[in-house]
């Protein structure tokens, strides 16, 4: 399966714009984790995917396409944990985890690049919108009904 180059560069640009959107929230909120980080993590995933699916003679494998983009599915996502992993601060005498959500964008910057470089639109698309609810309409709705930080 080869890609048409404006194809490919949609898929790249679409990874990098969904990625890009998330970390404008993180970066209005001040988290260590923004819009470049996000852009790349979700672009990144998005080349390691579209290249994966454009191995020659790949095409006319079906079973073969569908084991590559498996194992490229769960590469990239335990992978990309580990980039999660490193924003989550742990402070057990205050008994506090901080960066979990910042974490979670992670993961869900490169599930979203992974869904761009496939070319599942609905599921990139819906996907970005949704995360954007998470972050904006549920945080006001904790910060305004939920328990009081100390």
């Amino acid at each position: 399966m080869t890609l048409e180059l404006t194809d490919e560069v949609l898929r790249l640009a679409g990874a990098a714009a969904a990625g890009g959107i998330i970390g404008i929230n993180r970066d209005i909120a001040n988290k260590p984790i923004g819009l470049r980080t996000l852009a790349l993590v979700s672009l990144g995933a998005a080349i390691a995917t579209v290249a994966a699916i454009q191995v020659p003679g790949m095409g006319e494998h079906p079973d073969a396409l569908s084991r590559v983009v498996q194992g490229v599915i769960q590469g990239i996502m335990t992978g990309i944990s580990f980039i999660g992993a490193g924003v989550v601060l742990r402070d057990p005498r205050a008994r506090t985890v901080e960066g979990l959500t910042t974490a979670a964008t992670v993961w869900i910057a490169a599930a979203l690049g992974i869904a761009c470089g496939l070319g599942d639109w609905t599921t990139a698309v819906t996907g970005t919108v949704l995360a954007m609810v998470l972050l904006v309409l549920f945080e006001w709705l904790e910060t305004r009904f939920g328990p009081k930080k100390k």
